[in-house]
């Protein structure tokens, strides 16, 4: 189930073609700030969860680009099964916390779903009924590991997804390294520091 969500930023609609969503965002100051709970029926529940997932996809584009990377994130949908598969296992088996779930590894999730080139992960989990977009970015933004999944220029395709119980919420994303060559996905220079302040969401400006 998942509840309410409310956009302080704005998207543009993904476009759609050769079987990818590209995402540009737009530079409206502060990206978002989400949250998913209880407490609506089904459409809506999915609707605020899909809010939430597409904006993780802005906030890595972000992330991205800050760091100088000039490729944009694709929504790949073999990378968003396996975000699924894996979020419906960690809800469900209190005993798993992080990337190797009950199927196994991020690459065996991928590789099941129809993927075949390197993949990584991220998981977020929250030990109540609902998380917000800034806690959520927050937990991944300053986890150096984590980090340098998301700020990985080659990491050019993502796929993200969420779910939540009454005590217990999960949100992975899965980002996929392309068998062919990018053009520009090498950073010519290492990005200067990115100051965050507290609980405020990254911008998504593309600029």
């Amino acid at each position: 189930m998942a509840g309410d969500v409310a956009a302080a930023g704005e998207l543009t609609e993904p476009i759609e073609g050769n079987n990818d969503m590209r995402y540009q965002a737009s530079a409206i100051g502060a990206l978002f700030c989400t949250a998913i709970g209880a407490g609506f029926g089904a459409p809506a529940a999915q609707a605020d969860n899909k809010r939430l997932n597409d904006g993780v996809v802005a906030n890595v584009f972000t992330v991205q680009h800050q760091a100088g990377c000039t490729n944009d994130v694709k929504i790949n949908p073999q990378l968003q099964l396996a975000a699924q598969r894996h979020t419906l296992d960690v809800l469900n088996n209190r005993n798993l916390n992080d990337d190797i779930g009950s199927d196994g590894s991020p690459q065996d999730r991928a590789n099941a779903a129809g993927f075949h080139g390197r993949v990584a992960e991220t998981v977020a989990i929250n030990p109540a009924i609902a998380i917000s977009g800034v806690e959520l970015m927050n937990q991944w933004y300053y986890n150096p590991g984590y980090f340098a999944i998301m700020s990985d220029c080659a990491n050019s395709q993502i796929g993200v997804w969420s779910e939540n119980a009454r005590d217990r919420t999960v949100v992975v994303a899965v980002y996929g390294q392309s068998d062919r060559p990018a053009a520009a996905l090498a950073r010519a220079v290492p990005p200067p520091a990115v100051a965050l302040q507290e609980n405020v969401p990254l911008d998504p400006s593309p600029d």
